[in-house]
């Protein structure tokens, strides 16, 4: 289950970039798969749970996570658009960088040194892969969307953490999608009426993929698998997904990587796996004690 859902995460990038490149405008494509992948959702969770209370107190919570997945989109789409897929994967490998620092401001995790020295190093590397992505000129919007897109991630997966211990995931999943999906839609209005939709059946195929894989199935595999294993083996499982996802842009979508987004790249993997590896490794021996 977590190799299933580190896969159909790092397809999403190339996938989207496909679309967006065939005809698919950045906001109309996001609020309507937003809109199918909330549907899924509100379903599956009714069937399941028949119920989608959330208590007043957690309110702010939700407005706050749904804010962070409203962001995140605009964000990830126009990233796409502007840059490659691989440039892009690789950038949001800083993710789990961005999770340590908003949680350490929030005071929901204090923070060795260890950390810090990941998150210095991860820097220099995102500032290789942005240099290399055809230089800080031409891509600074899209590389900069990128880590913007890797940045937000962090502060939704924080603001969710407080609701994660009352209800279930795919409750907070639906809700937290309808709302993040109503200011996109009313942002991306003008392109959603302007949208044509004569697209090639593999368009189709692409977007029904990017609904059901990265938004719908993953959150199912995901929290399933966390539950059996631990959520710092399925952690360290996740730093797979920029070697892959950038591995899917080079086959299927023919790009290249130059040589400093490849240093950059395995300097920010290489980062956070390190950290990561020694954060387990603590765990593990706390635990033992």
């Amino acid at each position: 289950m977590l190799l299933g859902t580190v896969l159909l995460w790092a397809l999403n990038t190339t996938v989207t970039r496909y679309v967006l490149t065939n005809g698919f405008l950045p906001l109309a494509y996001a609020t309507l798969r937003y809109a199918a992948a909330t549907s899924l959702f509100w379903g599956y969770t009714y069937l399941r749970e028949g119920s989608f209370r959330i208590a007043r107190q957690d309110f702010k919570f939700v407005a706050l996570a749904g804010g962070m997945i409203y962001v995140n989109q605009l964000c990830f789409v126009y990233a796409i658009d502007k840059t490659s897929a691989s440039t892009v994967t690789l950038l949001l490998g800083t993710t789990p960088i961005f999770i340590g620092i908003v949680a350490s401001a929030v005071g929901l995790e204090r923070l060795g040194g260890t950390f810090w020295i990941a998150a210095g190093v991860s820097i220099i590397g995102v500032a290789l892969v942005a240099s290399g992505s055809g230089g800080f000129s031409s891509n600074v919007g899209g590389d900069g969307l990128a880590v913007l897109t890797a940045a937000t991630w962090g502060s939704y997966s924080v603001a969710i953490t407080p609701l994660m211990r009352r209800y279930s995931p795919f409750r907070i999943s639906s809700i937290v999608l309808l709302i993040g999906w109503i200011p996109l839609a009313l942002t991306g209005a003008h392109q959603t009426a302007e949208q044509t939709f004569d697209f090639s059946t593999l368009v189709w195929v692409a977007f029904g993929f990017a609904v059901i894989g990265p938004l719908f199935l993953t959150n199912i595999l995901w929290f399933t698998a966390i539950d059996k294993v631990g959520p710092s083996r399925a952690s360290l499982f996740a730093n797979l997904q920029p070697v892959f996802g950038v591995v899917f842009a080079l086959v299927l979508l023919n790009e290249h990587l130059t040589r400093s987004e490849v240093i950059g790249g395995a300097i920010i993997i290489g980062a956070v796996l390190v950290e990561r590896v020694r954060r387990a490794t603590v765990n593990v021996v706390n635990v033992r004690e």
